[in-house]
């Protein structure tokens, strides 16, 4: 159901003018922008609860065919649309949202012309805005050549942010791909390693609060943004490197008149809950087209060979052996990693997909993205950057029955690699596959805007711990990250929940070591949310891994109809809540040095009763108990640290 009012702002509540600035309401009240053109330039402030989030922060465009930053007024004429939706989305956090809030389109003028407005979607906790470009004067088209859009954080602010990486650095040139480290409640006044910082962007407004950062309804129409540390608190819209993809394409997008920008979108809110529960990603943008088939019917669990065994287990009896494991875990699909082309061959996958039917098992392919922009030798190689070859491809995957492809080594935010992402959906689209994103960008509302996507990796994910003990020991502070920042706002591939204690075939001393407990595996199964999930579990911990986790493991949904924030601290711990049906899922983890003790509120989600609690000791050995729920509702967790907890009702 939508309902959209329009009125005139002289005549709303939600909306007022006075000289030189507009004000806009969230439906409650509570959260406040302020629009204003003081010293002829454009910008926005954001209170909650009268207190201020966001100081005074620049708008405005500079263009080929005119500077939008400078000698700017604000116009007559504010529209305001009071927004009320209900939609559903079996593939991000909450199967259905309701969605509330008032929509207004502030005009500027320069020199007595309206040069663009400022959309703005308010909710409760989320203000999202964009750009609408007006035609300048014959021009019908423009360069967009940089934003003055910016976000000043209030005095005492720190910060939660990934760097991003220089261009076409790292593993064959790859860089940026996202999969660089957090830093915690760090100062402002940085700019990362020079080149600003990856959305999604996490602040703490002293003890008043949390803000987040971020974008989305990026397609092909514009490019995809990074923020930029600046000096006072303040930190702008930045357009991709100049060098990235080969130095080829535009990092400067490109717009045809009237026309538009992508979302910027700013979450607020006391606590961390509105926060990981935001849904604003989705809620502000629309589906591009419709599937071909029900995708949804396809999401859930899988397995692949490649994050324990390596490139050696590329052949067609480990990929059978992952097929059978596969079919005794109950799980959908297995996925077929790099160099499947010349390590099995097409024939011989054609024969696994056969076998994978027969078992009731489906699979997915990588394939390597490349053109002219990197150098990863892994194959196939050629295949996804170019329409005939492509399509070619992906109408052979769909005669022998493939379910979906995970597609490796973007590289680049520039306008051209956004183009790139989006024919490569539309066409699987056409041919029936899903489709997961590798060494990319962050999804940026693309659950809602294409229907086959099922999600990307963009941080830094399970085969991190494959490579380096390093990233072993940092696994559970990274957990305690994710569900505040990257997981927030869009599917998260993250290939983990392992029950290996080693990350090799044989589950022996050698390589790295995990040191988390199997509980946390379990945990974060949970906590890391994608509707489409290849564990990293192998087919010896049918034997050596607890039957309690391999049973928690083969039972585990990946779709989710709620989520609720309980407790936690990015970096520290986190304790949150996820129902798939009527069934509720809490789980918690623990980065600290110090066992977290403390009490869950089970009445809040309406549990009752006894619930099954998998737990650990001081020593990270798991069990599995059923645990009454105190007479007020509560029940005592206690994490050590790299440990976890999960209770359910069922």
């Amino acid at each position: 159901m939508k309902s959209v009012l329009l009125f005139l702002a002289a005549v709303c509540c939600a909306a007022t003018a006075d000289a030189g600035e507009r004000r806009i309401a969230s439906p409650d009240g509570r959260l406040e922008v302020v629009v204003s053109d003081e010293g002829g330039r454009a910008s926005y402030s954001v209170t909650y609860d009268g207190e201020v989030f966001l100081a005074p922060s620049p708008l405005g465009l500079k263009t080929n065919v005119g500077d939008f930053t400078q000698a700017l007024a604000l116009g007559e004429q504010t529209v305001v649309e009071a927004v009320d939706e209900t939609y559903s989305l079996k593939n991000i956090k909450k199967s259905t949202v309701h969605y509330t809030a008032n929509r207004v389109r502030v005009p500027f003028v320069q020199d007595d012309k309206t040069v663009f407005d400022v959309e703005f979607s308010v909710g409760n906790n989320d203000v999202a805005f964009r750009y609408n470009l007006h035609r300048a004067g014959e021009a019908r088209c423009c360069v967009v050549e940089s934003e003055a859009t910016g976000f000043r954080m209030a005095d005492g602010t720190t910060t939660f942010l990934c760097p991003q990486s220089g261009a076409m650095g790292g593993f064959a040139r790859t860089t940026p791909s996202y999969e660089t480290p957090y830093t915690v409640d760090d100062a402002m006044g940085k700019n990362g390693y020079g080149e600003g910082y990856s959305f999604p962007c996490l602040f703490r407004n002293g003890d008043k609060g949390w803000v987040l950062v971020s974008e989305t309804g990026v397609d092909s129409y514009y490019c995809a943004s990074r923020l930029m540390g600046e000096e006072d608190g303040l930190y702008t819209i930045g357009f991709p490197q100049q060098s990235e993809f080969n130095g080829n394409g535009t990092a400067a997008p490109g717009v045809t008149l009237p026309g538009r920008t992508p979302w910027r979108t700013v979450t607020v809110g006391a606590t961390l809950a509105p926060i990981m529960e935001t849904t604003v990603p989705f809620d502000v943008v629309e589906r591009r087209y419709e599937p071909s088939k029900d995708y949804s019917a396809e999401y859930g669990c899988g397995t692949w060979s490649w994050i324990i065994a390596g490139d050696g287990s590329m052949n067609y009896d480990v990929q059978r052996r992952y097929i059978d494991f596969c079919a005794d875990m109950g799980y959908r699909t297995v996925l077929v990693d790099a160099l499947w082309d010349t390590q099995v061959g097409y024939d011989r996958v054609g024969e696994l997909a056969a076998y994978a039917a027969s078992k009731g098992v489906g699979l997915y392919l990588w394939y390597n993205s490349n053109g002219y922009w990197n150098d990863a030798p892994q194959g196939p190689r050629g295949r996804m950057d170019n329409i005939i070859e492509r399509r070619k491809e992906m109408r052979w995957m769909q005669s022998i029955g493939i379910k979906g492809i995970k597609v490796d080594f973007f590289g680049s935010d520039k306008q051209m690699a956004m183009q790139l992402y989006e024919e490569i959906l539309a066409d699987a689209n056409d041919f029936g596959l899903l489709v997961i994103f590798h060494g990319c960008t962050l999804p940026r509302g693309w659950e809602r805007m294409y229907p086959n996507y099922a999600a990307s990796e963009a941080v830094l994910a399970s085969e991190n711990m494959n490579f380096s003990q390093g990233s072993c020991d940092a696994e559970a502070f990274n957990a305690c990250m994710h569900p505040f920042i990257r997981n927030t706002v869009g599917s998260m591939d993250f290939g983990g929940s392992t029950l290996n204690r080693y990350y090799n075939a044989a589950n022996r001393p050698g390589g790295s070591m995990r040191v988390t407990s199997d509980v946390f595996a379990l945990a974060t199964a949970v906590m890391f949310q994608s509707p489409v999930q290849h564990f990293a579990m192998a087919p010896n911990n049918l034997h050596d891994a607890p039957v309690w986790a391999v049973d928690f493991m083969k039972r585990v949904p990946t779709t989710w109809d709620d989520v609720k924030f309980i407790d936690g601290y990015p970096g520290r711990y986190v304790i949150m809540a996820r129902r798939h049906g009527d069934t509720w899922y809490v789980v918690g983890v623990n980065a600290q040095e110090e066992t977290l003790k403390t009490e869950v509120d089970l009445a809040a989600l309406g549990l009752e009763g006894e619930v099954a609690m998998y737990e650990d000791n001081d020593r990270l050995e798991g069990s599995v108990r059923q645990a009454k729920v105190g007479r007020h509702g509560k029940v005592t967790v206690t994490i050590p640290q790299n440990g976890a907890v999960v209770i359910t009702n069922k």
